[in-house]
């Protein structure tokens, strides 16, 4: 019963209440963003949600659009300013996902909404994840958010698919907050932003080149529908 209809019920309700309370915060953070980022605050992603259906994933944008003599993007440490650092560390870029949440795109607890290009790049097994709405955080991130291995994310999200319980969100929720005020295992060691699944697959030589590209256009594909 709390799985299937009080949880949506109650993110609606805290999502709402959060987003007022933490108005002000928000009004300030836009404010900066657009000096720093010299624009637009906001950044956008298309990630799969429930069923795999994909929805826009709302940020506060950490890096600047910085491209190269040959109009492509600079490598993501060299785009990310230290403003944008400050944001990633104390998870304030998060705060506009209070709307995909209030849209019923995402939850409060769940699996974290990936890119993608790494869903493609799952198993049969690993997308049973997306059977439930995406979170805000989730067992995975209070287990050690990114520094860990691919594998284990999984492991933790289809450990929390298979029992949703009220009493565990909240020891999700409590143990998010504490992770926060650590700064505890925000980035993947010797790495700024996290590894793509399919470029640590390839890396370590779980899936060949060809195979590798095949999946990056289904992935393209897929955000063109």
């Amino acid at each position: 019963m709390y799985a299937n209809f009080f949880k949506r019920v109650i993110d609606l309700l805290l999502s709402l209440i959060a987003l007022i309370v933490l108005s002000p915060v928000i009004l300030v953070l836009i404010i900066l963003g657009a000096v720093k980022m010299r624009g637009n605050p906001f950044f956008t992603q298309q990630r799969p949600g429930k069923g795999e259906k994909i929805f826009k994933l709302i940020k506060f944008r950490t890096m600047t659009n910085q491209k190269d003599k040959d109009g492509k993007l600079l490598p993501d440490d060299v785009r990310l300013t230290k403003y944008g650092k400050v944001l990633r560390s104390t998870s304030l870029d998060e705060l506009p996902e209070l709307l995909n949440i209030i849209k019923g795109d995402m939850a409060i607890v769940g699996p974290r909404p990936q890119l993608v290009r790494d869903m493609v790049f799952m198993t049969e097994q690993e997308r049973i994840r997306h059977t439930v709405r995406p979170g805000l955080t989730g067992l995975a991130q209070v287990s050690g958010r990114n520094n860990m291995s691919w594998e284990k994310k999984f492991e933790y999200d289809l450990e929390y698919i298979q029992r949703i319980t009220f009493f565990g969100d909240i020891k999700i929720i409590f143990n998010t907050v504490f992770k926060v005020f650590k700064r505890d295992g925000i980035a993947t060691d010797g790495m700024e932003t996290a590894e793509d699944l399919g470029d640590y697959l390839l890396r370590v030589g779980k899936v060949e080149r060809p195979d590798y590209d095949k999946k990056q256009e289904e992935a393209k594909e897929l955000m063109r529908i």
